[in-house]
Order: C-alpha cells, then structure tokens, then sequence
C-alpha cells in the first residue's frame, strides 16, 4: 500500500499552492523545475511549507479539497501549528 501525502508548498511570491503526491521530494523537485503545475511555473522557486500523511488517494483528495476551501491566513496557520512554531 502507498502513503499518500497532502502538501503546501509556498511559491517565490508569497502564494500557496495545495496538491498530493506519494513522493514529497520528487514532486516539489517537479515544481522547482517548471514540471509541476502551471500554478506554480511562474511562481518560482518553491518550498515546501507543510505536509500531511494520509492512507489513501481518495483521503488524499478529500483533505486537498477541505484544505483548499480555507482561507489564505487559515492556510498559514495550519503551517505554524505544524512547526511547532507560536
């Protein structure tokens, strides 16, 4: 079984991106490339911001679409809360 996780990573300017991958290093290499989404292409360099592990694909998707509908602020909240960070 493959573990899927959900991500942010953060664009060159500023802006978050959400996605999924099973493999956290290669996708965000994709990204910096210009490979990945065409959200993130002229938006260079990226980082990864935050990511979560899940079991599934389908979980995979269905925390990708609840973490899109929030809010930029409640985005980077979710991004401190996970570095441990106050």
């Amino acid at each position: 079984m493959s573990s899927w996780f959900v991500y942010i990573i953060e664009c060159g300017d500023g802006t978050l991106y959400t996605g999924i991958t099973t493999d956290l290093v290669r996708r965000v290499g994709q990204h910096n490339a210009g490979r990945g989404a065409r959200y993130t292409r002229g938006r260079l360099p990226v980082k990864l911001a935050y990511s979560e592990p899940v079991e599934s694909r389908s979980e995979a998707q269905q925390r990708e679409h609840a973490i899109k509908q929030l809010s930029a602020m409640a985005k980077r909240g979710l991004i401190v809360d996970s570095s441990g960070e106050s």
